[in-house]
């Protein structure tokens, strides 16, 4: 029996979850493969219940479940802790590097009935289809960190092995086969000897994937070419801060972060989640966008369970429930029908 850890956290992610779980169920209420979700503290729902971001029951269930469904963690009433204990840095980065997902996948597509919701114009998104690849667990993020006295400074070091680099862009190189065959690598060689690096290594591999087209582009001038003219990116690749940075400026090319789906992979295993935050500003109001985690939910079977059929299903629909002209506050405009978060979710499942 498929083993899937749920990981609702905290603000609106306690809301956005029910409403992909009732999707999975009711696009696998056929399947002979019987699926078991469980619930876990992550976060700082974990912080107010046993007094630590990542308790060990919730890491111990993620490492023995086949895929992790999560929604969001974070808020300003666990700010004021100190750093290693806020939700972000005592759980987000710790299960990544526990679970060894190394890679960050983001597909970014325009969705025809929502190119009114993106802040750019119609001509710019139109054709937008792109994966974006982030390397997850290394780089300057989880590189030593300190803080000096005499004179007060600070310092963060970003380290990279060719180990690192090789696995990230080989999952770079494989992806863009199966698609256009168009390779982005984002660095900032013209500054950073880690970026040099990089390419050398990106280069050096290039050779084994003689059908992919490489190139290479500086992380500022990728940001700019990303409003500019966005369809020249089939699949980017990217170290772990620029694509912490990119993926959020590439989901508005879609019309909203609320639609962003992430997955976070090691091999087979993945820990899946919408790339928004937990927006408490709205937690509890019934407006928050489930479709992200829908879709990511989509992902889940599709890189997981290889359940394919499915995945498509579950992405249809969430097509189909926009071009009937339902939308989130998020992405509405003037005139538009709002739904609910829950009746966003029953939109989904009618449409299935």
């Amino acid at each position: 029996m498929p083993k899937v850890a749920v990981l609702p956290g905290d603000g609106i992610g306690r809301e956005i979850i029910p409403e992909a779980l009732k999707v999975l169920q009711a696009v696998l209420s056929d399947s002979p493969l019987k699926f078991e979700f469980a619930n876990y503290l992550i976060g700082g729902a974990a912080i107010d219940a046993v007094g630590k971001a990542l308790p060990a029951d919730t890491l111990t269930a993620c490492q023995e479940a086949d895929a992790v469904l999560l929604g969001a963690i974070g808020g300003p009433k666990w700010d004021t802790l100190p750093a290693q204990e806020r939700p972000e840095l005592g759980a987000l980065l710790p299960i990544r590097k526990e679970l060894g997902l190394y890679s960050n996948i983001r597909p970014v597509k325009m969705i025809p009935s929502l190119i009114s919701a993106s802040t750019l114009k119609e001509d710019v998104v139109k054709n937008v289809d792109m994966v974006v690849i982030r390397e997850l667990t290394g780089g300057i993020y989880f590189g030593e960190k300190g803080r000096q006295a005499d004179p007060p400074a600070a310092y963060d070091v970003l380290l990279y092995t060719e180990d690192e680099i090789r696995r990230i862009l080989e999952l770079g190189f494989v992806t863009a086969q199966g698609r256009r065959k168009k390779l982005c690598s984002v660095d900032k060689a013209n500054v950073l000897e880690s970026s040099r690096f990089w390419r050398e290594i990106a280069e050096d591999m290039a050779k084994t994937y003689p059908d992919v087209e490489l190139t290479h582009m500086y992380v500022d001038n990728a940001a700019m070419q990303l409003v500019r003219y966005p369809e020249q990116f089939d699949v980017i690749v990217t170290e772990n801060m620029f694509g912490d940075i990119l993926t959020d400026l590439a989901s508005m090319l879609g019309g909203s972060i609320g639609m962003l789906a992430s997955a976070s992979m090691n091999g087979k295993k993945g820990l899946y989640e919408p790339a928004h935050g937990s927006a408490p500003d709205i937690a509890g109001q019934n407006k928050a966008n489930p479709l992200a985690t829908i879709l990511s939910a989509a992902m889940m079977l599709r890189y997981t369970f290889d359940l394919n059929h499915e995945a498509d299903r579950i992405e249809n629909a969430v097509a189909r429930v926009l071009e009937q002209g339902y939308r989130t506050a998020d992405l509405a405009k003037p005139g538009d029908q709002i739904l609910g978060t829950r009746e966003m979710g029953e939109a989904v499942i009618a449409a299935l």
